[in-house]
């Protein structure tokens, strides 16, 4: 076997062996781990997928909140699924990211989800076991993958959203 095989599988190596520390340390909550995802996911992902999130057939929704202490708008994708009374937004972070801390600290904030901005108030940190059923299969996997246990339960705050548009209360 000449060097490139071997450097081709020491790559495949470090890759097989960084996936796993991926995994095991989202699972396990390692807060090493964790940050270092959060910190990619902040200044890497989120800033591209924002541009999209919240609107029709977005992947992700967008979720509007004021810093605890800046007071400034902050806007962060999440993965949320709407339920009678609100959403159900996905926490693979536990309770470490910033916006969920500013959205239960400000009791609510504003989810825009499908292209309507809604507001939403009483947060809420719910065991997912009763609810995963809300979520699609794909983000049932990864739930069980991440080992993610909790999810954040947010309700609509009124019949109208936060620009004005009708929400889904309206429609039942």
């Amino acid at each position: 076997m000449g060097w490139l095989a071997y450097i081709g599988l020491s790559a495949v190596g470090v890759a097989v062996a960084g996936a796993a520390v991926f995994v095991v340390g989202m699972r396990m909550k390692n807060g090493v781990v964790q940050r270092a995802v959060m910190g990619f996911t902040k200044n890497v992902a989120n800033p591209r997928t924002v541009r999209s999130a919240g609107t029709p057939g977005a992947s992700a929704a967008l979720v509007r909140n004021v810093g605890r202490s800046s007071g400034r708008v902050y806007e962060t994708p999440v993965g949320a699924v709407a339920v009678d009374d609100g959403f159900l937004v996905s926490m693979p972070y536990g309770t470490r990211p910033n916006w969920l801390r500013n959205v239960l600290a400000a009791g609510g904030g504003t989810l825009v989800h499908e292209g309507v901005a809604h507001r939403v108030d009483r947060p809420e940190i719910v065991p997912l076991g009763p609810v995963a059923h809300a979520f699609g299969p794909s983000d049932q996997m990864l739930h069980r993958v991440f080992g993610v246990n909790q999810v954040l339960r947010l309700r609509l705050a009124d019949a109208e959203s936060a620009d004005g548009a009708k929400t889904m209360a309206d429609a039942a």
